[in-house]
C-alpha cells in the first residue's frame, strides 16, 4: 500500500482539491431503483449526495425480505468501482446481512475527483462512508439501527474517522487495516521490502524498534480510535509485509483495557489480502461475517 504524505491533493496544472474537516454526509438525498430479483437475491441500484457530488453504488439484499442488518464496503486505496456479486457479498447475504457497495469518488458513475486518500487526505472519504450508511439506513429493507461499516487496508484510516463522526454507524469490521499513523505504517513497509525494493533484512523486534523510535506522523487514526464508542473488529494477518500486525493489534488491546468494545483477530503466516480472492487465509472472511451478524443481532 502506497503511501504518499504529500500537502495537497494534485489534480494537475498546480489545481488542488480540498479535503476540509467540516466534511460531513448527514442528509445524502438519496434515489433508489426499482428492487431487481435475481432469484438468490435482490439488487438496488443507489445514487446519494455528499460534499458538493453525487455517488452512485448498488445494495445487496438477502431472501427472504427483512428488514435486515447492513454493512458498506469502504474501498482501499486507488480508484476502485463497486464490488459486484461475488463470493465476499454472498457470504454475507447468506447470514442474512445487506451489503451496500459503491464507486469511489472519482470513479465509475460517481462524481469527483479520485484518490484523496493516497494522499493523506481523509475527510471527504470518511464524509463517502457516512453518506452510503445514512442512504442504506433508509432502505425499507433495512434494519436501520444495525448499519455497519466495513472494509480492509486504507479503510483502518477512513472507517474509524467515519465512525467517531457519526451516529448512524452501529459497529465496524476491518481486516489488514492500519491502527498506526501513516508514517508507521510506510516505514514498516520499507523495512520489510514491501515499498521502495530494500529492506527485508531486519528482525520483527528490530523493526518494532525503530517503528517505536520513529513514533507517529502522518494521519494518526488513534483520535478517532479512542473517540469510538460502538463494537468494532479488527483482522490482521501475521506476516503482513504492509502493515505492523503487533503494534496494530497493542492499539486495539490497550483501547479494549480502557473499556472498548473492540476485538482484534490475528491468523498467523497470512499476509496482506485477507480479503483478497483468494484470500491470503480463508478462516477470515468467515470470522468477520459471524462476528458481523452477531453483534448486529445483539
Amino acid at each position: 500500500m502506497a503511501v504518499a504524505l504529500a500537502l495537497a491533493i494534485p489534480l494537475g496544472c498546480g489545481e488542488t482539491a480540498s479535503d476540509p474537516d467540516t466534511a460531513r454526509c448527514n442528509a445524502p438525498n438519496p434515489s433508489f431503483s426499482a428492487v431487481q430479483a435475481l432469484g438468490d437475491h435482490n439488487e438496488v441500484s443507489v445514487r446519494f449526495a455528499c460534499e458538493g457530488v453525487r455517488l452512485s453504488g448498488t445494495a445487496y439484499l438477502p431472501l427472504p425480505a427483512g428488514p435486515h442488518p447492513a454493512v458498506v464496503w469502504v474501498s482501499g486505496d486507488g480508484p476502485h468501482k463497486r464490488l459486484a456479486f461475488g463470493a465476499m457479498v454472498a457470504m454475507f447475504l447468506e447470514a442474512g446481512v445487506a451489503f451496500m457497495s459503491y464507486d469511489k469518488r472519482g470513479v465509475g458513475e460517481s462524481q469527483g475527483t479520485c484518490c484523496p486518500g493516497d494522499y493523506g487526505h481523509f475527510n471527504l472519504l470518511a464524509a463517502d462512508a457516512v453518506g452510503a450508511a445514512n442512504t442504506v439506513r433508509v432502505m425499507p429493507e433495512i434494519d436501520s439501527r444495525h448499519v455497519g461499516l466495513l472494509g480492509a487496508s486504507q479503510a483502518g484510516w477512513i472507517v474509524p474517522l467515519a465512525a467517531a463522526r457519526s451516529k448512524s454507524v452501529a459497529f465496524t469490521a476491518l481486516a489488514d487495516a492500519p491502527a498506526v499513523s501513516q508514517g508507521e505504517e510506510l516505514l514498516y513497509s520499507l523495512l520489510t521490502g514491501e515499498e521502495g525494493g530494500g529492506g527485508g533484512v531486519l528482525s520483527k523486534q528490530a523493526i518494532s524498534y525503530r517503528l517505536k523510535r520513529a513514533g507517529p506522523s502522518g494521519f494518526d487514526p488513534r483520535p478517532s480510535l479512542a473517540q469510538m464508542s460502538i463494537p468494532g473488529i479488527w483482522a490482521y494477518g501475521g506476516a503482513d509485509k504492509s502493515i505492523p500486525a503487533d503494534e496494530c493489534m497493542a492499539v486495539i488491546r490497550s483501547l479494549k483495557t480502557q473499556g472498548k468494545d473492540f476485538t482484534a483477530v490475528v491468523f498467523p503466516g497470512a499476509g496482506h489480502g485477507l480479503l483478497d480472492d483468494p484470500p491470503t487465509d480463508p478462516r477470515a472472511l468467515p470470522t468477520l461475517v459471524r462476528w458481523v451478524a452477531e453483534t448486529a443481532r445483539s
